[in-house]
């Protein structure tokens, strides 16, 4: 089976950096020691209130970088100005709402059909492949087709939301829903990614669905690399991936 690629998010290296102001720690760093660590991509999301990332961290890692980009943004003008500036690898269309403290769900394609279209034509006509982040749903997943999406990324906020309070019934459920919408999804010709809230506990049933190629992390990476350091956490991640690609990764409790 082909290895797994892994995407980490390095916004909360930037939240770190804003708590204090100045420029330490430095995102860039981070981006440059997790491909060193095994990472096959730098994700970063430039929110409108730029709470995080900035406009000059997306600047620097777009020109500074070997690993290709994906930048998180919102279906705005302004976001999309930004992208076709730089040119990023990828771009990964979110919900967004000002008052959420992380993304609290996949944004709602079928819905938002009209809005989105040409956010999509436009990126696409610049060779930026445009994924957007989704419930493992069919009607999201068809939608995401028609738009002329190249990739999805799957939520997997409430699988591990699930794991976390204990609701294992729950979390097997939403495990269940996240394998049918992979291969969907493989099935309608996308890329299938997933991602958010994934953690050392959670990674390997997920990185286990044969259809998924990409997994994105990064809160957790971080979080962990006070204890351990960033290039340990992301070469634990990263062995934990392969062993559950490779069938060796253990079931949850």
């Amino acid at each position: 089976m082909k290895q797994l690629r892994l995407g980490v998010n390095i916004d909360h290296v930037a939240t770190i950096r804003n708590a204090r102001g100045g420029k330490h720690p430095d995102p860039l760093r981070a981006a440059l020691m997790a491909a060193a660590a095994g990472a096959d991509g730098i994700t970063a999301h430039l929110r409108e209130d730029r709470r995080h990332i900035s406009d000059e961290d997306i600047e620097r890692l777009a020109r500074e970088i070997d690993r290709p980009l994906n930048l998180e943004m919102a279906a705005t003008e302004e976001m999309l100005a930004i992208a076709l500036k730089h040119k990023p690898h990828a771009v990964c269309l979110v919900p967004e709402k000002r008052e959420e403290r992380t993304t609290e769900g996949g944004l709602d394609v079928a819905a938002g059909h009209n809005l989105l279209a040409p956010f999509v034509r436009e990126l696409a006509a610049a060779k930026i492949r445009v994924s957007l982040f989704v419930e493992a749903q069919p009607v999201q997943l068809a939608v995401a087709r028609a738009l002329g999406a190249h990739v999805v990324e799957l939520h997997t906020g409430a699988y591990c939301d699930a794991h976390a309070h204990g609701d294992f019934a729950t979390r097997d459920a939403i495990l269940a829903r996240l394998k049918a919408g992979a291969k969907e999804a493989a099935r309608l010709g996308l890329e299938v990614h997933a991602g958010h809230g994934l953690s050392f506990e959670t990674v390997g049933p997920v990185a286990a669905i044969p259809e998924v190629v990409e997994l994105n992390i990064g809160h957790f990476l971080v979080g962990e690399a006070i204890f351990t350091g960033l290039d340990a956490s992301i070469r634990r991640m990263r062995q934990l991936m392969d062993e559950a690609r490779g069938g060796a990764g253990s079931a949850l409790a």
